[in-house]
């Protein structure tokens, strides 16, 4: 068994960078598109804002699924010991989380902005959008179980290459 390579680590946190900012950039981009429908669907009907902020939360859990990664695998950092397995294993783990939280973000803002638009006209269209708005954030949810399966195969390999 030989010794593990000092740069290793950073793959590592190549994987805890992506998660947070990919993640974070994809809720910004949904609670911005969203708060933009808001914003126009609160100067017709006031009444009905408090109800559409729901795209908006759904956004924020998509950046609460990055930090959860990304503290998961900052966890599993060690300047010692710390194979190139396990480096490339958290890289990727913070990849899919980032790239599907950006993805779900996206789509979240998407389909949150219209459908806001839509339910000022028709409040039919709310109960279509929520659901819309739940299979865009299992994409991100997705990307978290996928991270966490591979967050813990890289913590149950020891050896180094």
């Amino acid at each position: 068994m030989s010794a593990c390579p000092p740069y290793a680590p950073f793959f590592g946190f190549a994987g805890v960078a992506s998660a947070m900012i990919l993640s974070t950039v994809g809720a910004a981009f949904g609670t911005a598109k969203s708060g933009i429908g808001i914003a126009g669907l609160g100067s017709f009907k006031p009444e009905l804002i408090m109800k559409s902020l729901i795209p908006v939360v759904m956004s924020g859990i998509i950046a609460v699924y990055g930090l959860v990664v990304s503290v998961l695998i900052a966890g599993s950092l060690k300047p010692v010991d710390y194979s190139l397995f396990a480096g490339f294993t958290h890289l990727g783990a913070g990849l899919a989380c980032g790239m599907t939280g950006l993805a779900a973000g996206y789509a979240i803002g998407i389909v949150g902005d219209s459908c806001v638009r839509a339910y000022v006209h028709e409040a039919k269209v709310f109960v279509g959008m929520v659901l819309i708005l739940i299979f865009a954030e299992v994409l991100g949810l997705y990307g978290l179980i996928v991270a966490l399966i591979m967050n813990t195969k890289a913590i149950e390999e020891k050896i180094c290459i």
